[in-house]
């Protein structure tokens, strides 16, 4: 059935309901979600208890989180049919979050709804019904210190790692879904398993089953889960801060003249729509920020070619990551984007001994090539850096190797496109959340 056909036959979604198990050994929070007429789902977070001060899980700022955090887990069952009416029974929102979450739905699903071809306006796509009680949060005065850095295991978490290990003993890395690579780059940056804030995420296997079944599937709004659970465990566990390590380039659209971006929930709109929404419902004074916001992929990519401990370890690459170990595909538009970013600084050995081979041979990512440097239909749907970006690198790694023979990409470049050499290494983004301290560090290691 084609969208339309879902919308109709399946027209009720139905956040039903939420329950938390406070074990010896880990917090459970499972969410009972149904498709009326379809299927029930009940997926689970889990909080891995370790050695830290927890404040109070059954608290009303804890089960207001807690049910929020819901409305975002929904997204990835809600877009199996995009059932127009999504209803509320265990909780309400009023009509600053209607609008808050029919924004995140739409803009957050807006890669999902251009591969399904899905042309709909943001007032028409979900309609918010909430039936239950409001939560009467009880706030609480309490102590806040410390930072939280979410770590991917690619290079930007790292750079933040590096960059704030001078709060190394206030810093609790954290991660959903702890993987090889992010586990060893957190012990790289000396943390060890008691430091890190662990959250496991279950899907339901019914979901799943929907998908090889046909029914509408695509990316979700992933770094809004982050958002959401990160949140929780800075509330948990008594953090001040949350340091993201999303960079200004996430602010780019994937298609020319409409707002469809891979990684809108990366972007300094979402971050600035999420720290107004907390502080007007949560009032914790939890601060969520990226600390890499006012700069570019290239001068996070210029960092990191000088944080060498990382560089056998780090891995971004989404195709590879479905292997074990977790590895560089070196055929992908990420694998390509991350070795094209790090060439003016790591080309050629350094390079290659990370990747495996120079993918700059690779006659085959010519189209994905042309796709990155900005001549082509759309931008990769991944998340890589600007046009600019891309085409500032590969002119530097041209220039860089001199009147001798180029492999056969930048050969092309160098036949077929411009040369690229504005100033971006000294870009700063004034526009960003950053604490004043921490501004004043990322800015020390830029100018």
């Amino acid at each position: 059935m084609n969208y339309e056909e879902l919308r109709a036959k399946y027209p009720k979604f139905i956040y039903k309901d939420y329950k938390v198990e406070d074990g010896e050994n880990r917090i459970i929070i499972t969410f009972e979600f149904e498709i009326e007429g379809l299927a029930s789902f009940s997926p689970r977070i889990e909080f891995l208890k370790k050695d830290f001060k927890l404040n109070d899980i059954n608290s009303t700022v804890a089960k207001n989180i807690i049910f929020h955090l819901g409305m975002v887990e929904a997204i990835s069952y809600f877009k199996a049919t995009c059932s127009p009416q999504f209803c509320i029974k265990c909780g309400k929102i009023d009509e600053y979050q209607k609008a808050w979450y029919r924004k995140l739905f739409y803009l957050g699903l807006g890669e999902f709804r251009y591969r399904n071809n899905i042309d709909i306006s943001e007032e028409d796509f979900i309609h918010f019904n909430s039936e239950g009680e409001e939560i009467a949060v009880q706030h609480e005065d309490i102590e806040l210190d410390g930072i939280i850095i979410p770590v991917g295991g690619g290079k930007d978490s790292n750079v933040t790692l590096d960059l704030l290990s001078g709060y190394k003993e206030k810093v609790s890395p954290y991660r959903i879904g702890m993987n090889d690579v992010a586990r060893e780059c957190i012990y790289k940056a000396g943390y060890l398993d008691d430091n890190i804030i662990e959250i496991v995420r279950i899907i339901d296997k019914r979901l799943l089953e929907l998908n090889a079944e046909g029914f509408l599937n695509g990316h979700t709004p992933f770094s809004a889960i982050v958002a959401f659970t990160s949140y929780l465990s800075a509330y948990l566990t008594g953090k001040k801060y949350i340091a993201l390590s999303n960079e200004d380039s996430a602010n780019e659209s994937n298609v020319d003249g409409v707002n469809i971006n891979h990684q809108y929930s990366k972007t300094i709109e979402f971050e600035n729509d999420f720290r107004e929404f907390t502080s007007k419902y949560f009032k914790t004074g939890i601060e969520y920020f990226s600390f890499l916001r006012p700069i570019t992929e290239l001068q996070i990519a210029m960092l990191f070619s000088r944080i060498e401990k990382y560089h056998k370890i780090f891995k971004s690459c989404n195709v590879g990551s479905k292997q074990k170990p977790w590895i560089w595909c070196c055929n992908c538009p990420k694998c390509l984007f991350v070795y094209s970013i790090l060439s003016p600084f790591l080309y050629k050995d350094r390079l290659v001994e990370i990747f495996g081979e120079d993918m700059f041979n690779n006659q085959e990512l010519l189209p994905t090539f042309i796709e990155l440097c900005g001549y082509g239909d759309v931008k990769p749907f991944e998340c890589v850096g600007t046009y600019e970006e891309i085409k500032w690198a590969l002119t530097k790694t041209i220039e860089n190797m001199g009147e001798g023979p180029l492999p056969f990409l930048l050969d092309y470049y160098k036949k077929n496109f411009e040369m690229y050499h504005a100033d971006l290494l000294k870009y700063y983004n004034e526009k960003n959340n950053l604490p004043k301290e921490f501004d004043e560090l990322l800015r020390k290691n830029i100018f």
